[in-house]
């Protein structure tokens, strides 16, 4: 029979647990709901105020529920015995058992002969008798963990005596790791992650094998200092080269404040002096600098900093030993590519190349109006050769520059409009030139539509210089000079366009269109070879130039129709609201909304120089510039640019990228660069899915002009319910390395 409890008798003593926090809340929910128990016997001992259920027990409530062949409940003690094929579910997790005893006051409780699963971390705990000894701690003699679904787990570590602390750490002592039933590795005592939130701890290392390196272990020790601070240390022994130790700092105080400072060294064992077999080992044969310092390091950091009166700030460090610092850690959790993906997601800013050996620091604070800008930044480009090994430094910085921006808007509503742009620069070298200069650039445009067919927009600008030197190194030059310039541009365009039926019954229409586009731009000549040269606005040559483009796009558009409920339709038709057509269907339709989805771009264009043409110069025709585009979704991409020589017949350079994917997972991507005359290139990554489980990848770069192969590599990722292996063999330059990782699903992993 079934009974349903709806006596204060019984209601009393459950929901009073209600009071309690974690599992407790779990089992008592709302106060306002009532449990529900089904028994075939119910009956009450007054003198123990204990209830008996027996026979096919079912007692639920929300989320919780707990099945047993007969339950004894003591709500004066709120203790509770289940006995027979236990099954008690709280959300997810799931205990089972021959007979559970709990204590809901404590939080504690016995489980004999039966499974703990923890949902969030995905843990299966098995043991004779486990033992939950407070809120969020589990103790088993004799006891086995897994995050492996099935009777024969995949990965399991079992142990004479195992605690684990859900978001903290586990310890098995005599632990053996079995592989299915095999055991293939013993220990006296294992410590072991059991977390789903960040918390203080030691992370997974990292090893591998490398020509350069020899052994090589990367031990990480994670700070969690609060809930908006962090902090992270590295400890990287290298069998050739010593111990680099690092530190990554992180914080978030608010939406557009957070930063994060990184900074590694290390005392090296090794040095390139120049000598062949030095240069082949450690250092590298491409640049024309030796490496004789010991003393190696890479500070960088990017912070956003919101500021009083709606400004912002935005700093960017990088500053490293010597020119092979990056070239020498690229990979690994603190390498370059490491920190230019993380700063690349988390600020949306780069870093320089890894072998730009002038690395940029930046201080920006700025103010954004509706119509204007205000910009400040310190700009210290740090070049590593120069202040490490030449006796002079030219290395130009910018301290401060100072910028002062207008958007292009409409002047005392006339048709004319206007924009400016002007800029206040002091630049500093340690050798060389120093001075001001200020520019200010106004412009204004008179844009202008015959009918629908054809947008002409004259503008002209007059621009404005004045340098101040504090230091020439020409003394007979003023030191003191001003420049001006006038130009004028000329803008026609129209655009042509058609929408056409689709081929592809996935899609509802394709739009063409065609733009093309001719702009003159003039500026007279000028001699400005006695004015201070800083940087190209110090130089504006003569320009006489005629630019003709033509752009095609196609355009995608997929249709979604939504069928409204009777209450969204009766609503929209109280509202007077559109589109809704033939009520007889079964549901009336919503108004149609679309998706537009530009899958193709093809760009073209060239320039005539009428001034090169009255000089007599051979060639006053431009290459001829074109990009292609297409992105068909997650699984065709292509991206390119080439330039033409009209004069030679020939690609003076290109830049052609490619990725092809399936459904499956299988992945292509490949890139052939070229520039005639100076470099040729081709580089991809590949990866197959062999099986369900199974994925094969390889990575290629050659130099096709040096005909020398600059990384090979290829290996493996085979990932199971539970676990997954990486390995992978890579061969750059005259480095070898073998990464090996295995990551166990709840534990973590190891390797590199």
């Amino acid at each position: 029979m079934i009974i349903l409890f709806w006596t204060y008798g019984f209601l009393t003593p459950w929901t009073s647990c209600a009071l309690a926090q974690s599992i407790t809340d779990r089992l008592s929910g709302s106060p306002k709901v009532p449990w529900q128990i089904s028994a075939d016997t119910v009956d009450y001992d007054a003198a123990s105020t204990t209830y008996h259920a027996r026979g096919n027990v079912i007692i639920e409530k929300q989320a919780a529920r707990l099945v047993a062949d007969s339950v004894s409940f003591n709500h004066k003690a709120m203790t509770a015995i289940a006995d027979g094929h236990v099954v008690m579910t709280v959300g997810g997790d799931v205990l089972t058992g021959a007979r559970v005893e709990l204590n809901l006051d404590q939080e504690t409780g016995v489980v004999h002969d039966g499974t703990v699963f923890l949902k969030e971390n995905h843990f299966y705990i098995h043991g004779d008798r486990i033992e939950k000894t407070g809120k969020d701690t589990y103790r088993t003699e004799k006891g086995s963990i897994t995050s492996c679904d099935g009777d024969r787990p995949d990965w399991v570590i079992t142990g004479r005596t195992l605690n684990v602390t859900i978001d903290g750490y586990g310890t098995a002592t005599h632990a053996v790791f079995r592989a299915r039933d095999v055991p293939v590795l013993y220990t006296p005592y294992i410590l072991f992650p059991a977390k789903t939130r960040r918390q203080t701890g030691l992370l997974f290392p990292e090893a591998g094998v490398s020509s350069r390196w020899g052994f090589n272990w990367d031990q990480p020790l994670f700070w969690a200092i609060n809930d908006s601070t962090d902090a992270t240390l590295y400890t990287h022994y290298m069998q050739e080269r010593g111990t680099k130790i690092g530190l990554e700092y992180r914080y978030a105080l608010a939406n557009d404040s957070y930063g994060v400072i990184k900074a590694d060294g290390l005392q090296d064992r090794q040095i390139d002096d120049g000598t062949p077999e030095a240069t082949q080992k450690w250092g590298y044969a491409g640049d024309a600098w030796d490496r004789p310092n010991t003393d190696r390091y890479w500070l960088r950091a990017k912070v956003d900093q919101e500021l009083p009166w709606d400004a912002k700030a935005r700093l960017d460090l990088d500053i490293v030993s010597d020119q092979d610092y990056l070239t020498e850690f690229r990979d690994g959790r603190s390498g370059y590519n490491e920190t230019r993906n993380y700063f690349l997601a988390a600020f949306g800013r780069d870093l320089d190349t890894y072998d730009e050996n002038t690395r940029t620091n930046q201080l920006n604070v700025n103010r954004t109006w509706s119509r204007y800008s205000l910009n400040g930044d310190l700009i210290w480009n740090d070049n590593v050769t120069n202040r490490r090994w030449e006796e002079s430094d030219d290395t130009l910085q910018q301290l401060p520059v100072i910028q002062f921006n207008s958007v292009k808007q409409q002047a005392f509503g006339t048709g004319v409009f206007w924009d400016l742009d002007s800029e206040y620069t002091y630049f500093y070298r340690e050798d060389g030139e120093r001075g001001h200069r200020s520019d200010i650039y106004p412009r204004a445009y008179l844009p202008l539509r015959w009918k629908n067919f054809l947008s002409v927009e004259p503008s002209a600008g007059w621009r404005q210089t004045a340098w101040v030197m504090d230091r020439r190194e020409d003394e007979t030059l003023d030191r003191s000079t001003y420049r001006q310039i006038i130009d004028a541009r000329l803008d026609l365009s129209t655009e042509l366009s058609k929408v056409m039926g689709s081929p592809v019954a996935a899609v509802d229409r394709i739009r063409h269109s065609a733009r093309p586009q001719v702009i003159y731009e003039y500026i007279p000549d000028q001699d400005q070879s006695d004015l201070p040269y800083f940087t190209a606005l110090d130089r504006i040559g003569e320009k006489n130039l005629v630019t003709y483009s033509l752009t095609n796009t196609l355009t995608a558009r997929t249709t979604k129709t939504f069928r409204s409920t009777t209450k969204a339709r009766d609503s929209l038709v109280s509202e007077g609201g559109s589109g809704l057509t033939n009520p007889m269907q079964g549901g009336t339709p919503m108004p149609t909304s679309f998706n537009y989805h530009r899958f193709c771009r093809f760009y073209l264009e060239q320039s005539y120089d009428i001034a090169a043409a009255r000089d007599d110069q051979p060639e006053p025709f431009s290459d001829i510039y074109g990009e292609l585009e297409f992105n068909f979704g997650r699984y065709v991409a292509v991206d390119s640019n080439a330039r033409y020589n009209p004069y030679d017949n020939n690609i003076s350079s290109h830049n052609i990228g490619a990725a092809i994917a399936d459904h499956r997972g299988d992945r292509l991507w490949i890139e052939h660069s070229y520039q005639k005359d100076a470099f040729e290139s081709i580089r991809g990554t590949l990866s197959v899915k062999l099986t369900d489980r199974l994925t094969a990848r390889g990575e290629y770069e050659r130099n096709l002009l040096a005909k020398k192969d600059l990384l090979k590599g290829a290996g493996f990722l085979y990932t199971a319910q539970c676990w997954s292996v990486d390995f992978f063999y890579a061969r750059e330059g005259e480095d070898n390395k073998f990464l090996f990782s295995i990551n166990l699903m709840g534990i973590g992993g190891f390797g590199e």
